[in-house]
């Protein structure tokens, strides 16, 4: 019992002394960039400003990428479709995904820096448990890979998750990237679109994306048991 307690007051430790390198980072922020937080507020202010700083604004948008996948300050979906009006499909894909890596890196190290412990006081005990159990099962690869595709998956618990699990960073970050890919794609492509006027082809993703979107919502309960079927039969 004195154990558990000794584990428990050590991971607040750790939180509060994450909590206030985290808060000492954004005064920093905040006392010497200023322009910074006004900047990233809304979608245009941010397309301006890596527009006029193109070179200079790509380590900017990396370090923003990374910052959504650690703590999700800033929505994805806003920084992928900047990346696209700015930088293009290719360049715009490729650093929104070098942005994820790292992110997903630092937060699966985080975790194992601040234990399990500081994990549950974190989510929750059962929650994270759970997935952790997933994570720690012979069928952990199929179901991350759905987990990162289907829309609606807390991807960010999963990622912290991995962190204190048995998993290895190199597959679950390899299956990560590509999960993820499809609506990062999806949503720099739309973002393109608009950038050179392709209203018709806008149209066509957007009713395409929205759709298998709401499949995703509705059945992924279904598509999660239906993968792992398919893997039952596959490892008989």
């Amino acid at each position: 019992m004195e154990k558990n307690k000794l584990k428990k007051y050590l991971a607040i430790l750790k939180l509060c002394l994450l909590v206030g390198i985290l808060s000492g980072l954004s005064f920093a922020v905040y006392k010497f960039f200023p322009d910074l937080v006004i900047i990233f507020q809304d979608l245009d202010s941010m397309n301006a400003y890596l527009e006029q700083y193109k070179a200079a604004s790509v380590l900017i948008y990396i370090a923003l990428q990374v910052i959504q996948v650690v703590i999700s300050v800033i929505p994805g979906q806003i920084l992928q479709f900047a990346a696209g009006y700015v930088y293009g499909f290719p360049i715009g894909t490729l650093l929104s995904l070098l942005g994820i890596a790292l992110g997903t890196i630092i937060t699966f190290y985080m975790a194992r820096f601040l234990g399990k412990e500081a994990m549950h006081v974190l989510f929750g005990e059962e929650r994270i448990t759970k997935y952790i159990n997933l994570l720690n099962s012979k069928r952990a690869y199929i179901i991350l890979l759905v987990f990162f595709v289907i829309p609606g998956i807390p991807k960010d618990l999963l990622s912290y998750a991995a962190g204190v699990s048995e998993i290895k960073l190199k597959p679950f970050l390899l299956l990560s990237l590509v999960g993820r890919s499809p609506a990062l794609m999806v949503t720099i492509a739309m973002s393109r679109m608009l950038y050179n006027g392709s209203y018709t082809e806008l149209i066509l993703l957007i009713a395409v994306s929205v759709l298998l979107f709401l499949i995703g919502i509705l059945k992924r309960e279904k598509l999660v048991m239906y993968t792992n079927a398919i893997y039952e039969r596959l490892v008989r």
